[in-house]
């Protein structure tokens, strides 16, 4: 009997109902089917059922008649990221592979979409806290299992991702583990039970082993990295300083010599064909982009025109596996200084709101989370320049917490006046709502 199936199918089903009264549980279950892929571990009915379509549909509907404020908190980087959007469009208008270039935009505009779904629910600290919780559970999930994976195999076959979905290949389950790593230390922060620190404390060591498991270049470049910023952003540091220091030595030195032999071409990489492919391919990009405002729209990089218009190597065909050269390819440099603005106003804002958090008990843990927000920008920035995850939801839904948490912090400075034992008493009403009513719009 396919249990897991079942289960999935289940789940699902039976929040359905509630997500047309509760959007903000449709978005947690949208995050869980988006980020853990449970239907993707499954054998038969459910492994290609459109559960998140479902979800997504249920979601809009219930937004549509709640009846709470439903308002997007205009901002230079929500700006910014709608004109990302529009160019993206007309880039699509005039691509030169059109037919994929239209699949893949139906793909791109519906994870936009969702991210303001998400800035215009996820309202609250509780929403945004579970939030949180689902993103780094379903991914550390797989940092968990490939942690363990790779010790018992003793690190001789590269950690992957589930088929069929973004995180797929090594490269990519690599990133997506580096954007993971902070977000679970920001739980860790929070957390007020010892047991559950502890845990999750493991889950981030078993996903640093898994990062270094994928055999991914630009995953141990990012990794690097993002370690570096986790440690200088992050509260308490000493114990954490100690843990990094013997963690990462330990797992580069636990990896067999075929590990340290890959890793050592990032020195030698005019040696390494697959290095030099995405030079050819990055130069294609480049010299695209000169020629042609709009770029090449999407799928550019899959068809033999382009390389052999504007590539060094006419013959060797590669994909981007960068996410500014992804850009740039596709949407020339106009896209990639919108891109590239997108991510720089979102660090700037988060940095705005550590600053402002930090005076406050009660707003502290704004600041926890905007820094470990920062964190995992970071390392999306850094190993995103070999790995062609440019458009990867997890990247957007984070821009979209950051806008939240200025919004929240705004919130909290107007009613500054309200004593703590009043702010967590409306807490605990909507947690207890979460399996009793629809909460009512906040009085403010």
């Amino acid at each position: 009997m396919p249990l897991r199936d079942i289960f999935v199918t289940v789940v699902v089903f039976g929040l359905l109902p509630r997500i047309l009264l509760r959007p903000d549980i449709g978005i947690l279950l949208w995050c869980w089917l988006s980020y853990m892929n449970p239907h993707k571990l499954s054998w038969e009915f459910a492994h290609d059922f459109p559960f998140a379509m479902i979800t997504a549909i249920a979601i809009l509907c219930g937004v549509l008649a709640w009846k709470e404020p439903k308002k997007i908190p205009w901002s230079p980087v929500t700006i910014v990221l709608v004109l990302f959007i529009a160019w993206m469009f007309v880039t699509t208008l005039f691509a030169m592979n059109p037919d994929p270039a239209w699949r893949q935009w139906d793909k791109v505009w519906k994870i936009q979409l969702m991210t303001f779904v998400v800035i215009m629910v996820m309202t609250t600290k509780w929403r945004i806290n579970a939030m949180m919780w689902i993103i780094a559970l379903s991914l550390g999930f797989y940092g968990f299992k490939g942690g363990i994976f790779t010790v018992l195999t003793g690190g001789a076959y590269a950690v992957y991702g589930p088929e069929g979905t973004f995180i797929y290949g090594n490269n990519e389950i690599g990133l997506a583990l580096i954007m993971t790593v902070p977000l679970l230390r920001y739980l860790q922060l929070i957390t007020p039970y010892a047991w559950l620190r502890h845990g999750l404390g493991l889950t981030i060591v078993l996903c640093l082993i898994s990062i270094v498991g994928t055999q991914s270049r630009g995953a141990l470049v990012g990794l690097a990295a993002m370690v570096l910023f986790l440690i200088a952003k992050s509260r308490k540091k000493g114990l954490l300083i100690v843990v990094m220091a013997i963690a990462i030595p330990s797992i580069v030195a636990f990896m067999p010599d075929t590990w340290h032999d890959r890793m050592s071409t990032i020195k030698t990489y005019e040696q390494d064909a697959s290095a030099m492919g995405r030079i050819n391919a990055w130069s294609m990009a480049f010299n695209l982009a000169k020629d042609r405002l709009l770029g090449g729209g999407y799928e550019c990089f899959n068809i033999r025109l382009s390389f052999l218009l504007y590539a060094p190597n006419p013959r060797d065909r590669h994909d981007a596996h960068s996410i500014y050269f992804e850009i740039l390819g596709e949407h020339g440099f106009v896209g990639l200084f919108l891109f590239l603005l997108v991510g720089f106003l979102a660090w700037r804002l988060a940095s705005s709101i550590i600053r402002e958090a930090k005076r406050s008990e009660t707003t502290k843990w704004l600041a926890d989370l905007c820094s470990m927000l920062q964190v995992s920008l970071i390392g999306y920035a850094v190993a995103g320049a070999f790995l062609g995850l440019a458009y990867f939801d997890l990247y957007y839904n984070l821009i979209a917490i950051i806008v939240l948490s200025k919004r929240l912090l705004s919130e909290q400075l107007e009613i500054s006046g309200d004593s703590q034992e009043e702010a967590n008493n409306r807490l605990d009403r909507e947690t207890r709502s979460f399996v009793r009513r629809p909460v009512k719009a906040p009085v403010t």
